[in-house]
């Protein structure tokens, strides 16, 4: 497992970007912390996906909460679209070149998205 570290000041704002979207996962306790980068991948939809799991929907609806909050508060980011927060079972943030999933942990098992895209480049990061 390869772990995230803090991007200096002035470094590209993709980069500052996951790291804030990382921190904020562990911030709530998120488990499983990955990244797909699908850069390479010919008809992708997005660039980058990070996915992470939590054990409750109320775990679910936090760390959402937590990433879109730090991520409008420290970066100006908004998310284009945010859906699934109702049931809290697989919270998707829309960041157009980065999409964030939420996920409850069964729903993440049902729909492997790891699996789905595994040409992708796969990063995993320690929750903390």
């Amino acid at each position: 497992m390869s772990t995230i570290t803090k991007a200096p000041q002035g470094t590209n704002v993709r980069a500052e970007m996951i790291d804030v979207i990382i921190d904020s996962m562990r911030d709530i306790k998120a488990n499983n912390i990955v990244k797909l980068d699908l850069q390479k991948l010919h008809d992708r939809p997005t660039d980058l996906f990070i996915i992470c799991e939590g054990d409750s929907s109320t775990q679910v609806k936090s760390i959402a909460e937590r990433v879109s909050y730090r991520l409008k508060t420290e970066l100006g980011e908004y998310a284009k679209n945010t859906e699934g927060t109702k049931e809290s079972r697989w919270i998707c943030l829309d960041y157009f070149d980065v999409v964030i999933h939420v996920f409850h942990k069964e729903a993440r098992a049902f729909y492997q998205l790891e699996d789905l895209w595994s040409d992708a480049e796969l990063t995993e990061y320690e929750s903390l």
